[in-house]
């Protein structure tokens, strides 16, 4: 995982926005995020997790037959943000693309990872969520600015000959874009162009429809989480961890008690970071593990909603 050097507290929003510490912590349950420098992207931060995770998996970056990087915060329209990734880190035999499935980015990057790994067609993937929120943020809407912030995690799905099960269970992913207005970044480039009053108004700024997004992500984590559940037999007692997207304090509560998983078992570090989007869930799944929350044998459930709307769950045995 990678997060910038620069933490913003609640009490640093107070100075300039109509909010305070209390009313953003008890609704939200953060208390800091991260923001990127000005020299930093959502390439810098991928590279640099990147390299924590080669590291951590003892693997050379020639090694890599793909790079996925999942961001909505890409460094430009294009290239692809990974192109710039797999330059850096000089994997020179990968493959490499984005996808932009917001929040449930990594999520979905994993499923796509795991379908050419257990096809045969490919050894080792590289799958990065990395997002610069900030840049994208109104700082004058204390709806929205107040959630989000920067970071980037990365993971490495390798092929295994292990006898038993392991590593990626299953996966579980979908999409409703008839939701689409519930979190959207208005302003276009290939349907309305680029422009100067798109600017003006804050058409390039995040809009959501909070309360809507949270009916809607309880129900669709719970589900999702339920199918993938069952997918594999297992019930909630055979989860030793939930590493939920970390949206809202509430929204992993009450994902929680609709999946019956005690709050012990629910991995949350929203208080440090806020909302990294893509990068929410590994950034989780790296602290869980360093944590010693994923012991070998151990089955960890991965859920996630994100804007599109796209959601799903991933199951893994460690």
């Amino acid at each position: 995982m990678y997060v910038p050097d620069n933490v913003v507290t609640n009490f640093d929003l107070e100075k300039n926005l109509d909010t305070s510490d209390e009313w953003i912590r008890t609704r939200t349950g953060i208390v800091e995020r991260r923001i990127a420098r000005k020299d930093e992207s959502a390439s810098t931060m991928g590279i640099a997790a990147s390299m924590m995770a080669l590291k951590n998996a003892g693997m050379e970056a020639g090694e890599l037959d793909m790079i996925i990087v999942c961001t909505s915060t890409p460094d430009v329209i294009y290239p692809a943000t990974a192109c710039f990734v797999q330059k850096e880190l000089g994997a020179k035999k990968a493959a490499a693309y984005d996808i932009a499935a917001v929040c449930s980015g990594f999520v979905f990057g994993l499923s796509i990872a795991e379908q050419y790994i257990k096809s045969g067609r490919y050894e080792n993937i590289l799958v990065i969520g990395t997002e610069v929120n900030s840049r994208v943020m109104d700082w004058t809407d204390r709806t929205t600015c107040v959630l989000f912030g920067d970071g980037a995690g990365a993971a490495i799905l390798r092929r295994t000959e292990k006898p038993e099960p392991c590593g990626i269970l299953s996966s579980h992913i979908y999409s409703d874009g008839t939701q689409s207005d519930l979190l959207i970044v208005p302003g276009g480039i290939g349907k309305t162009s680029f422009t100067y009053q798109g600017i003006d108004d804050k058409l390039y700024c995040l809009k959501m429809s909070g309360q809507s997004t949270f009916k809607v992500a309880v129900r669709r984590m719970s589900e999702v989480s339920r199918e993938a559940l069952a997918h594999n037999g297992l019930s909630n007692e055979d989860v030793a961890l939930v590493v939920p997207h970390q949206a809202n304090q509430r929204i992993i509560e009450a994902v929680a008690d609709k999946l019956e998983a005690p709050l012990e078992k629910v991995f949350v570090n929203i208080h440090k970071y806020g909302n990294t989007g893509s990068a929410s869930i590994p950034i989780a799944l790296h602290e869980a593990r360093e944590a010693g929350f994923t012991p070998a044998g151990s089955v960890t459930l991965l859920t996630v909603l994100g804007a599109g709307l796209t959601w799903g769950s991933v199951v893994i045995k460690w």
